[in-house]
């Protein structure tokens, strides 16, 4: 649906920051090629690959970002504003649906991460 969106897509060098924690947010990513990297501090959360989405909590719930997304080898994106996310949402049933699974994924990860003890719990 998006290989061939070169009037939004952006490309990031190794090393580049995408976007960073507590920044403002208006539109989710998907990866075209590279490899993105979502990290809480020093946590690595998620590597992102070719196909996969990044910053979508914002388009759902109008909050700044809640992790650090860096590319970690050339990477190219191409950006969904809130305008094109409820189009495709609306228009395209399975494209929610693939945004759902990615949330379920992403907070399942996060539990099995607090279960094991990698976060710490607030003073």
């Amino acid at each position: 649906m998006f290989s061939h969106d070169d009037e939004h897509a952006h490309t990031y060098d190794a090393g580049s920051t995408i976007f960073s924690v507590d920044d403002p947010a208006d539109s989710m990513f998907v990866v075209l090629y590279g490899v993105v990297e979502i990290r809480l501090n020093d946590t690595l959360l998620e590597r992102v690959k070719p196909g996969g989405i990044i910053g979508e909590m914002a388009l759902i719930d109008n909050k700044p970002r809640s992790a650090s997304a860096v590319a970690i080898e050339e990477t190219r994106l191409t950006v969904v504003d809130k305008k094109r996310f409820l189009f495709l949402v609306q228009n395209h049933p399975y494209f929610a649906l693939q945004v759902m699974e990615v949330l379920a994924n992403r907070l399942r990860r996060m539990d099995a991460l607090l279960r094991n003890g990698v976060a710490t719990n607030p003073a």
